[in-house]
């Protein structure tokens, strides 16, 4: 049988987790903090019909086929997104490498996020949309108002009959060594793994690279123009190789049509 046939369906089937990937990118073009993807490809093992040989007979150059495409890896893209004003003073953003850590009942190590739209829960904690607490922050007081975010990540609060304010805690964020290898969980949290390195506690004193922007929130770093380009790039990718596979079929009715 003819290697074309299979080499082409390894390009279809490569072009196909390429759109998925894609879509899978601008679906989340609204999603706070989220982090795009890109598929990394690379050719499959050659089959070596001549090798080259030097001696009496020289053949300098060898023939080998190759056999298609696979997928190496789905890397995500930690580049920082747009910043988006929202004139709420527990939207924080964060601006550099950094991650939220993110309490979750039943799990040991603490999750992270870049996704900084706060929520207060009944108690008073500082929670994400899913009612997860956010680490380093003790709860508001009872009555307290005005909460604010200082760009070290310092929560402060006031409560009635003074004007002084008090402070809750620091919110915890972390880096690390390698962002791409980190576990994406779903609901915009991320776990750590031995491919991302330890969490690396930040500190705003050491590390001026780092700030928190409140009244803001960062969203997708997904672009639409550039996205829909490596959309129709995949999609011809993907009918060309249709075609390879009816080039083929061709060839071989031809083939078995010379008896006749």
């Amino acid at each position: 049988m003819m290697r074309s046939l299979y080499t082409a369906s390894t390009g279809m089937y490569a072009q196909q987790l390429h759109i998925d990937t894609l879509a899978h990118n601008m679906s989340n073009v609204n999603t706070t903090g989220f982090k795009k993807q890109r598929v990394e490809f690379q050719d499959i093992m050659y089959q070596t019909i001549r090798r080259p040989t030097t001696g009496t007979t020289i053949q300098p150059v060898g023939t080998s086929v190759g056999l298609g495409v696979k997928t190496a890896a789905i890397n995500t893209l930690f580049g920082q997104g747009p910043l988006q004003a929202t004139e709420n003073p527990l939207d924080v953003a964060i601006n550099g490498d950094a991650f939220f850590c993110i309490e979750v009942p039943n799990r040991d190590e603490p999750l992270y996020t870049r996704d900084g739209a706060v929520k207060i829960d009944a108690e008073g904690n500082l929670v994400t949309a899913d009612g997860f607490y956010y680490l380093g922050v003790d709860p508001l007081l009872e009555d307290a108002y005005e909460p604010t975010i200082a760009r070290d990540g310092t929560v402060s609060c006031k409560v009635p009959d003074t004007d002084e304010e008090i402070e809750l805690g620091r919110l915890e964020l972390v880096k690390f060594s390698n962002p791409a290898g980190l576990q994406r969980l779903g609901n915009n949290l991320y776990a750590a793994t031995e491919n991302s390195g330890e969490a690396l506690y930040w500190d705003p004193e050491m590390d001026p690279t780092v700030t928190l922007e409140s009244g803001y929130l960062e969203m997708a770093n997904v672009k639409i123009v550039e996205e829909m380009v490596n959309l129709i790039t995949a999609q011809r990718a993907y009918e060309i190789n249709s075609k390879v596979i009816q080039a083929s079929d061709e060839m071989l009715q031809t083939a078995a049509n010379l008896r006749r």
